[in-house]
């Protein structure tokens, strides 16, 4: 740990260290303060600050030089051993490169560079000249980090499973009217890439890569980008970064390997009120959270949660130590995997304007700022689910282009009613599989919901079991009867699509249920059927067989048949979204406790919907809630599977295919299932019901 500096730690010195200050505006107003600190405990002295803009009368001692530019300060003779460099961003790497060239150590603030190129030329620099240059970064001084480490590495919290790093802030006009370069990716043909990730949160991206283990450029295996702006700028304020680490020993996520640490960034300037930033660590036996701002870590174990609060090293101090004995906490060596980022956002395609009808603006004026709709909500999927906005669905992210992850639609006259998501870019410890969502009414109204908060590992409408061998295609965790409880492990398989036919009404799937090492371990044909029932509603079919692929039995489990009592989730499953007043029935019963676990032959769920609709209620800023609809699920006529039925925790519903016991798949001998629902507009009575399945010749 590097000690505060004092006069006698520089004993042995011919003279006090020799520093000058170039932007005394800005962020350079606390470096002036820090100065003022150690200059006040004898540990250096102030000898000049550049700025084309001098500082207020009796802001500087009546020792210090004040130029107009750093070129000035260089050719005055003031001879500073070390240059902080506070500036607009373009111009970090040429100053940078002139104080190093003069002889100087450098504190160059965060972003360091604007570029690739600039980072390999300002490293070469700095190796040439034998002079040290740390960044910015201060969270990096947090005494919380090595702390962090120590817990990892004990074991406090198992394996790690990924790390996010989340922020809320909010920017108003004024602050993008402060300079020229703010919210600008380039200033007259030169980079600026200013940003969310790249400026105002990049402590957030900093620290999560720290405690990923990623410095250099060549830890980093990848960087996905997913940019937006509410603002009028050039530059993003709502982006997710997803970061993949070479060499990592996570659950993985994404779309690489299985294997690796993903770093999850969701971070936007257009919250609805500032809360302080965050990186979390998760674990398979808990989490630690560091809100870094504050130097406040949260750590969740087994034992239960504990907060502690730790110091910081201010990394002017530890620069100035590191000239004879400490090492840099913040070196530019160490920003690689940052400026990898940068480099992918500056690269990347322009930010994409959110459509004013997702925007609230709140105040006036300058002081006016903008809220995206529902961004608090999606910042913690996006960072709990590995997922970008666009991958959850975020409406303002729809493009009218062909999505990589969607297999196409379900069509009723011309009206989309289901999507069909091929599931590729699902993280791994989710499960990858195809499923609908949203799914939606004639009207408009969703009645799916995908990467939920509470269970990001739900999937809209779909088929998956929690044990299939021993392996888990439901996603999270698995229950296991050794434990008596839900265990992470890293025994989830996916479920691919092998082949299509998709015709009016119709869509037959051949599809490959494959373990952690890819191996097959079921096949499974899948057929959907899709038709208008009258003006107000639709029917969906769904039918699977499930077949052996190892060329022996393969067993079917539930989290109920090992052991979890009520526990029998698996095969066909329906995730709801937010349903108020809800009404779930049978013919026999009423209420989720009562239905829950029988065998019926229909199950009817009736409320408001909580979500958006395809009309212009949604273009005038409706967010769609009190849309009534009723959903009809008819129960399989192969099995007389139990349902499933969640509404207190969580709105869903499924059809146990094994429910208290197992269900063996063999050579030649398949699971079968069929399951239709009906999907309507308003609000249904049993009367309705029967009557319709009566009309549509139904089995009841």
């Amino acid at each position: 740990m590097t000690q505060p500096l004092t006069a006698a730690a520089t004993e042995g010195n011919a003279r006090l260290p020799r520093i000058a200050l170039v932007g005394v505006h800005g962020f350079g107003e606390r470096h002036l303060e820090n100065l003022g600190r150690l200059s006040a405990t004898g540990a250096l002295e102030l000898v000049a600050v550049a700025d084309p803009h001098p500082p207020a009368k009796g802001a500087l001692g009546p020792d210090v030089n004040v130029f107009a530019s750093l070129e000035e300060l260089l050719a005055g003779g003031s001879a500073p051993d070390v240059v902080i460099i506070s500036t607009p961003i373009q111009t970090h790497a040429p100053l940078a490169l002139a104080a190093l060239k003069s002889g100087a150590h450098v504190y160059l603030e965060k972003p360091p560079v604007a570029s690739m190129a600039q980072f390999e030329d300002l490293l070469a620099a700095a190796a040439s000249a034998g002079r040290l240059v740390q960044v910015g970064f201060q969270s990096l001084g947090s005494l919380a980090l090595p702390a962090i480490e120590a817990m990892v590495a004990s074991g406090e919290i198992g394996d790690v499973r990924g790390i996010s790093a989340t922020g809320q802030w909010l920017r108003n006009k004024a602050y993008f009217k402060r300079s020229r370069w703010a919210g600008r990716r380039s200033l007259n043909g030169t980079d600026v890439v200013d940003g969310v990730a790249t400026n105002a949160l990049a402590h957030a991206v900093a620290t999560g890569l720290r405690l990923a283990g990623a410095r250099t450029v060549a830890d980093v295996e990848s960087v996905e980008t997913d940019l937006y702006r509410a603002n009028d700028t050039e530059s993003d304020d709502t982006s997710v970064v997803r970061v993949r680490i070479a060499g990592g020993t996570g659950f993985g996520g994404g779309t690489g390997s299985a294997g690796s640490t993903v770093l999850t960034c969701a971070l936007t300037l257009c919250a609805p009120a500032q809360s302080a930033p965050s990186v979390t660590v998760y674990g398979t036996l808990g989490q630690l959270t560091l809100f870094y701002t504050e130097d406040r870590l949260e750590i969740t174990s087994p034992q239960g949660t504990r907060t502690e609060t730790f110091g910081r090293t201010d990394l002017l101090e530890n620069l100035l130590a590191a000239r004879t004995e400490d090492d840099l906490l913040s070196p530019l060596s160490g920003s690689g995997a940052y400026v990898s980022v940068l480099e992918a956002i500056r690269t990347a395609e322009a930010p994409r304007q959110i459509p004013p009808e997702f925007i609230t603006w709140e105040g006036e004026g300058d002081a006016a700022h903008p809220v995206v709709h529902g961004i608090d909500s999606l910042i913690r999927r996006a960072a709990l689910g590995q997922a970008t906005f666009a991958e959850l669905g975020a409406p303002w992210t729809v493009s009218g282009e062909p999505s990589l992850n969607t297999n196409g639609t379900l069509d009723i006259n011309g009206i989309t009613v289901a999507t069909l998501q091929n599931g590729s870019r699902i993280r791994p410890a989710s499960s990858p599989r195809p499923y609908l969502h949203p799914v939606r009414t004639l009207a408009g109204t969703v009645v799916t919901d995908h990467i939920p908060e509470d269970h990001v590992w739900h999937l809209g409408v779909g088929v998956a079991l929690q044990d299939v061998d021993g392996i888990n295609f439901w996603g999270g965790r698995t229950y296991t009867r050794d434990a008596g409880a839900y265990v992470w492990r890293k025994d989830h398989g996916r479920i691919v699509t092998e082949s299509a036919e998709h015709h009016d009404g119709h869509r037959r799937e051949q599809l490959s249920w494959l373990g952690p090492d890819g191996t097959p371990v079921l096949r499974e044909q899948r057929e959907w059927r899709w038709s208008a029932v009258g003006p107000s509603g639709w029917k969906l079919t769904l039918d699977f067989t499930l077949a052996s692929a190892t060329g022996r039995p393969v067993l079917l489990a539930s989290p109920g048949s090992n052991g979890r009592p009520q526990g029998g989730y698996g095969g066909f499953f329906w995730r709801l979204p937010k349903v108020g007043d809800a009404t779930i029935w049978t013919p026999e019963a009423r209420g989720e406790d009562a239905v829950h676990g029988t065998v019926a032959p229909w199950l009817a769920w009736s409320g408001t919907f909580d979500a958006g609709t395809t009309g212009p209620a949604s273009v005038a800023g409706d967010p769609g809630l009190g849309h009534p609809a009723t959903l009809v699920f008819l129960a399989s006529p192969q099995a007389p599977d139990p349902w499933f039925v969640r509404h207190s925790g969580y709105p869903g519903v499924g059809l146990s295919l094994a429910w208290d016991a197992p269900v063996t798949t063999e050579p030649g001998r398949p699971v079968h299932r069929t399951v239709t629902v009906l999907v309507m507009d308003g609000f249904l009575a049993t009367q309705d019901i029967e009557q319709l399945i009566t009309t549509l010749g139904e089995p009841a």
